[in-house]
């Protein structure tokens, strides 16, 4: 309502007659208005009332006024009594209908609800120089069907020149791809009010749910989830819309990016196209991306060269002329026997060098072929696609003939009996015969008589041999002969004749003892060599690293211990020697894989060293093919760690660098990181046992500090905890080069480098100014991390909306029974100036306070107070967001009891409100730190429908 343009009568009204008088006139720029006017001033006890008429609320829950007036001067006005006015009264009456009349309500402040006294800010002293005053106030929360609006006048010279009635709204946008309908403002100035959202055609969420909060202003606040276009479509006016790619152009991907043009050899023949399809003799390899090019089958290779060598024959060859724009090329080698005009494969016995198929270099050799016999070779060209092609690979041929050839070796003679002069014997005929076998030649000597030897001739595999001479040792070789000539002789084996008075004792059966007493001998004499060499260099290798090196005599101070940068040496080995101890790899032993590092895997493994027990491990390896920059990463990991002493940090054991692989080995610590384990043990610890886990955290942060050490990857992922519960600060690979490519959440600050934003403080993302005062945020959050039992921190908004959020101040609300003091400690944590930041030795001093006044623990949070707490507020999730109760579950991360409440018939929103303990316990949810997380959010379920609840009239 405006009356300001209003030129019929308004209508309003009046108590008595006698009072307020509507009245036309004309405004600044001379157009026609109606105003109402009152100045009884001369008679005394004026209550002069003016009501407009019934203004319908629909759905708004706090209205404005913005008034127009102008007062008298009483001082102005000769002759008046002292009951003078310069002010009136500004009341609304809300109503379900327009049920007002004459009488009713009665014309007095109850039942109107009075909103204000309204003074000029000037009045005026002669009726020709009035000064117009403008007034804005705002009333509410309103809930009937509509209202009326009064003013009171109790003696004063009033004209009410214009009232304008409004309400404030924020319009409908377009946010992240997202939707957002016009929303009206809360009944508070500093409501929020979240309004859902959709994502535009053609585009898909990335994170839910998608809200926006609408503020009191009818300004928009920080979104919450957002939405990317969908694969196939480019984000087009200014962000807003999601349009198909056109034809010739695709996009792979859900996501930010625009549509590109086709790759070599493909096309997309209609829009909106997520991968363009290859052309007809084009293909892409499995495994390969939409962005990569088409590429087909290379051509056959050229100029086969073949030289035969009796039974072998090397293959030669170019490379093909046209390689089908692809660098993977491979060649196979099929051979064929040929008889008279029909060839088949080759059979298994047909060696290749170095392989038949997948063969990198253009060479191959192929041996034990049969004499006299025509082969053909094919030599195929592969490639990454050419299993794609209908066609058989591109090949060239070439077509050969084996030479006559020798027979192969023959295999190992054996004794059948021997006696004092004679030996018999046998053996299998060669593998490659290469023809037929005339006869065998066998040749024997007396061991240690070689000279020329002695030879028979058999046409059989076995052979007797007479007049040998008695208890002596033969050495005898095999050879097969064809018409081609002599195969190879056999290995020599040695055999030996009786003795001629019975004793079958010989000397092949006492020399393996002779030989095998004299060897062990030998072997201890050479143990104890050295043993005395080992000890005596292991002595002077001790003497040397007794004493500090001219590098760490540099740093030394009298009475402190400062950290040295490992990067700051030239040679990355002299560090690992100053700062890690040397371990054998014989005294490592790996059990299992448990998981993979930046450099390679991580293992558990038991550690036995001299003088010590065994021990269990953790393992990190450096897998094969490291280049010397990621080996000198690797070891500087361990070269920081080295020099680290404290029980709240991960102690290093030593590292393997002279065998392969590389290793990094520390305690194991059972529990695992930190974040994982509280997740799995929710709800399981008692506040104290919180606070000594941050305790501990602390003290060793504490000890890094006082070293002059900056960790920059502060977070619970990167704390390990042992079986007796005790926390240590580990993972140091992110304290000179940003380079973490893990799964953690990272993004890449203005300046380069990856930086884990959620726990980083503000300087070091904008200015990578990284301090002991940033690890101090970063223990902050850790603190949130541990009170939450491991919640993401900042639930699922994204980076950029958490840098906007810290950037208005806005901070993480306490987790749910979080005490009072840990959640101050934790905003002293995250002052923006960082100096005022508290040290890490105050931090533990203040834990070690309230662990001693347990009482101060009890203390919790109350309601979360301001808009930066109610914005960032997600513990508690608003129930009528989600269409299911089994939505509701997984939001509060308690999805493993849906089949519990469904089965048990809990299936609205309305029967879960009203679940009791006992009733968790009925349906399976046992674990008393589930039942008190599931109790508490029924019991805001109950209060958020206390208050959507309809007035009873």
């Amino acid at each position: 309502m405006d009356t300001k343009w209003t030129t019929s009568e308004l209508a309003w009204v009046a108590y008595p007659d006698s009072g307020w008088e509507e009245v036309s006139g004309y405004d600044e720029a001379s157009n026609p208005i109606r105003t109402y006017q009152v100045c009884n001033v001369l008679d005394s006890n004026q209550n002069n009332w003016l009501r407009t008429q019934f203004i319908p609320r629909q759905d708004v829950q706090r209205v404005y006024v913005e008034l127009k007036f102008t007062v008298r001067d009483c001082n102005s006005l000769p002759n008046i009594p002292g009951s003078c006015k310069e002010t009136f009264n500004f009341f609304y009456y809300e109503s379900d209908s327009d049920s007002a009349s004459a009488d009713s309500p009665f014309w007095m402040e109850n039942p109107y609800i009075k909103v204000d006294t309204i003074a000029p800010d000037e009045s005026f002293s002669r009726r020709d120089a009035g000064r117009v005053n403008t007034k804005l106030r705002s009333f509410g929360p309103l809930s009937r069907t509509g209202f009326y609006l009064a003013f009171q006048d109790l003696g004063a010279c009033v004209s009410l020149i214009s009232v304008r009635v409004f309400f404030k709204k924020c319009p409908q946008t377009i946010a992240g791809f997202a939707s957002f309908p016009e929303t009206i403002t809360g009944a508070e100035p500093t409501s929020l009010v979240i309004a859902p959202g959709t994502c535009v055609p053609n585009a898909l969420e990335v994170s839910v749910p998608l809200k926006l909060y609408c503020n009191g202003d009818g300004d928009w606040m920080v979104p919450v989830g957002a939405c990317t276009c969908a694969a196939g479509f480019e984000p087009a006016e200014k962000d807003t819309q999601c349009q198909a790619c056109k034809r010739g152009t695709y996009k792979s991907k859900q996501g930010e990016g625009s549509c590109m043009p086709c790759p070599i050899n493909s096309r997309a023949i209609s829009s909106a196209a997520t991968i363009c399809s290859c052309q007809n003799g084009y293909y892409r390899a499995e495994g390969e991306s939409a962005e990569t090019a088409c590429t087909s089958v290379p051509s056959a290779p050229r100029h086969v060269i073949s030289n035969v060598n009796e039974t072998s024959v090397v293959l030669e060859w170019a490379e093909p002329g046209h390689l089908g724009g692809r660098g993977d090329i491979l060649y196979n080698v099929i051979c064929k026997k040929c008889l008279e005009r029909l060839c088949s494969r080759c059979g298994d016995n047909v060696q290749f060098w170095p392989r038949q198929l997948g063969v990198t270099q253009r060479l191959v050799s192929v041996s034990h072929l049969q004499a006299h016999t025509k082969y053909s070779f094919e030599i195929q060209a592969v490639n990454g696609v050419s299993g794609k092609s209908p066609h058989i690979p591109n090949y060239y041929t070439v077509n050969i003939t084996t030479n006559q050839a020798a027979p192969s070796a023959v295999p190992m003679v054996q004794s059948h009996r021997s006696s004092a002069n004679s030996l018999t014997l046998s053996w299998a005929p060669p593998e490659s015969p290469n023809g037929i076998i005339l006869d065998y030649e066998i040749k024997y000597y007396a061991k240690g008589h070689s000279g020329a030897g002695n030879t028979v001739t058999s046409q059989r595999t076995t052979v007797r041999m007479e007049e040998m001479t008695p208890d002596t040792v033969y050495v005898v070789q095999v050879r097969a002969r064809t018409v081609a000539g002599y195969g190879a002789y056999s290995e020599p084996r040695e055999f030996q004749t009786i003795a001629e008075d019975g004793d079958r004792s010989s000397l092949q059966e006492q020399v393996p003892m002779v030989v095998g007493s004299v060897t062990a001998g030998l072997i201890f004499i050479i143990a104890v060599v050295i043993i005395v060499i080992v000890c005596f260099s292991r002595k002077q290798r001790n003497d040397s690293e007794s004493e500090y090196t001219e590098k760490l005599q540099q740093y030394m101070v009298p009475g402190t211990k400062l950290y040295i940068d490992p990067f700051t040496y030239e040679d990355p080995n002299e560090a690992v020697r100053d700062f890690a101890k040397e371990i054998d790899i014989s005294s490592v032993k790996i059990e299992e894989v448990i998981g993979a590092g930046e450099f390679g895997e991580v293992c558990r493994g038991r550690l036995k060293q001299a003088g010590r027990r065994e021990q269990l491990v953790a393992i990190k390896t450096l897998k094969a093919g490291y280049t010397e920059q990621q080996r000198r990463d690797f070891l500087g990991e361990a070269s920081i760690m080295g020099q680290f002493d404290h029980p709240n940090i991960i102690r290093l054991e030593g590292v393997v660098t002279r065998s392969r692989p590389v290793m990094i080995l520390t305690e194991f610590m059972e529990n695992g990181a930190l974040d994982s384990f509280l997740r799995m043990n929710d709800g399981q610890f008692t506040v104290i046992q919180l606070v000594g886990i941050l305790r501990g955290i602390a003290s060793g942060m504490k000890y890094l500090s006082e070293m002059n050490y900056v960790h920059r990857d502060l977070a619970a992922r990167n704390i390990l905890v042992n079986s007796n519960l005790v926390c240590k600060v580990s993972d140091f690979g992110l304290s000179r080069f940003l380079e973490n490519s893990r799964s953690d959440p990272t993004y890449t600050s203005a300046l380069g480098g990856k930086i884990p934003i959620r726990w980083t403080a503000p300087e070091a993302i904008s200015y990578r100014k990284f301090t002991s005062a940033s690890d101090v945020w970063s223990y902050g959050i850790v603190m949130w991390e541990v009170m939450s039992y491991g919640e993401r921190p900042y639930w699922d908004m994204s980076n950029q909306d958490v840098i906007n959020a810290i950037e208005q101040d806005y901070r993480l609300p306490p987790p749910m029974d979080c005490p009072s003091a840990l959640h101050q400690l934790m905003l002293d944590c995250w002052l923006r100036d960082r100096n005022l930041r508290p040290k890490f030795s105050q931090i533990v001093s203040s834990l070690d306070k309230l662990i001693r006044n347990a009482a101060s623990l009890k203390v919790t949070s109350p309601g979360q107070a301001g808009v930066s707490q109610q914005l960032l507020d997600r513990t508690v999730p608003d129930y009528t967001t989600f269409p299911t109760v089994s939505d509701w579950l997984e939001a509060i991360k308690m999805g493993q009891y849906q089949e519990n409440f469904l089965s048990a018939g809990f299936n609205s929103f309305h029967l879960v409100a009203q679940m009791t303990a006992e009733d968790l316990l009925r349906i399976g949810v046992t674990l008393a730190g589930h039942q008190k997380k599931l109790l508490n959010s029924v019991q805001d379920m109950r209060l958020q429908m206390s208050q959507t609840l309809p007035v009873q009239v």
